[in-house]
């Protein structure tokens, strides 16, 4: 039976490598950008609901085309504005800074806003349609608990760039596919038919198969119980101005004491990005086929 379930788009990051609100940049003439595939695959995987974060630079005349779209196709829609002072903090002032503190605060600016088991996104990444049914069958499970999360994770090779370095959380698993640990490599690139990153000057190699994760995460909305109390140790720390939190990080400090256990599938979807310009390419490239294979309307909303 389907369950009541939300999808978390992270839409706040302000693009600097890529050069502009890529969040929001369409691949077509058809004006949708990679976030409104998501919501188009999401929705025939069963999700009703889509919460969106967003900084205050998004344009008013796409959250009036989306709105528009989702009164047309009947979906539940939210906005919510990441600034540092989202969250109020007791006790607390926030430290001046230009930007608020990283995708974990993110996820924790939607706690009034979701009550249900989730899937967290980013907003400029391609995941797949298998990837939303393979979540969704996981929530309509009741595999997704206080005490057990997921993760869809990808081969590496599968996730690299032409255009330049990337960086990746390598997941460890234990024999059941549970995660035991995500290290984050900022310099994965294929060099000469390998897949190499590299750690104190030193290249190391990676299988193709190694599962990465591309922070598409399943959540019980317990989980923001652990981001407020977390927020609350990363603030108090007094993080410097470029520090944020993050929410590999937040979800490793849980499995770290024994608060949950995250189970991880690989995916079966294609994953694409774009972290550089010059990535907007390829993924036109796939999309185009992807139509021609009858997979996506030419344009998703009509």
């Amino acid at each position: 039976m389907s369950s009541k379930k939300a999808l978390l788009i992270l839409a706040g990051g302000l693009g600097s490598r890529y050069k502009g609100l890529k969040q929001v940049d369409g691949i077509f003439d058809n004006g949708s950008p990679i976030l409104e595939y998501s919501i188009y695959d999401a929705l025939e995987a069963g999700f009703r609901k889509i919460v969106i974060i967003v900084n205050k630079l998004i344009p008013q005349s796409y959250i009036d085309r989306l709105n528009n779209i989702s009164e047309t196709k009947n979906f539940e829609l939210h906005w919510i504005y990441q600034e540092i002072n989202s969250i109020p903090l007791q006790g607390f002032d926030y430290p001046a800074r230009e930007k608020p503190w990283g995708t974990a605060h993110a996820v924790l600016c939607a706690k009034y806003t979701i009550q249900e088991p989730f899937v967290m996104i980013n907003a400029d990444d391609f995941y797949g349609k298998e990837a939303y049914q393979l979540a969704a069958d996981e929530i309509d499970h009741h595999h997704i608990s206080e005490s057990q999360f997921g993760m869809v994770a990808y081969p590496v090779g599968t996730t690299l760039s032409g255009h330049g370095a990337v960086a990746r959380g390598i997941c460890t698993l234990d024999p059941e596919h549970y995660l035991i640990s995500v290290e984050e490599q900022t310099s994965i690139q294929k060099l000469n038919g390998s897949i190499i990153y590299n750690e104190n000057g030193e290249n190391i190699q990676l299988s193709p198969d190694t599962l990465v994760s591309m922070n598409f995460f399943i959540f019980n909305p317990h989980i923001f119980c652990f981001l407020e109390a977390y927020f609350y140790d990363f603030i108090e720390s007094e993080p410097g101005p470029g520090q944020e939190f993050y929410i590999p990080s937040a979800v490793q400090r849980m499995i770290d004491e024994k608060e949950i256990k995250v189970l991880v599938k690989a995916s079966p979807s294609h994953w694409m990005g774009v972290t550089y310009a010059d990535d907007k390419k390829n993924i036109k490239d796939f999309l185009l086929s992807e139509i021609r294979n009858n997979r996506y309307p030419e344009d998703l909303w009509k």
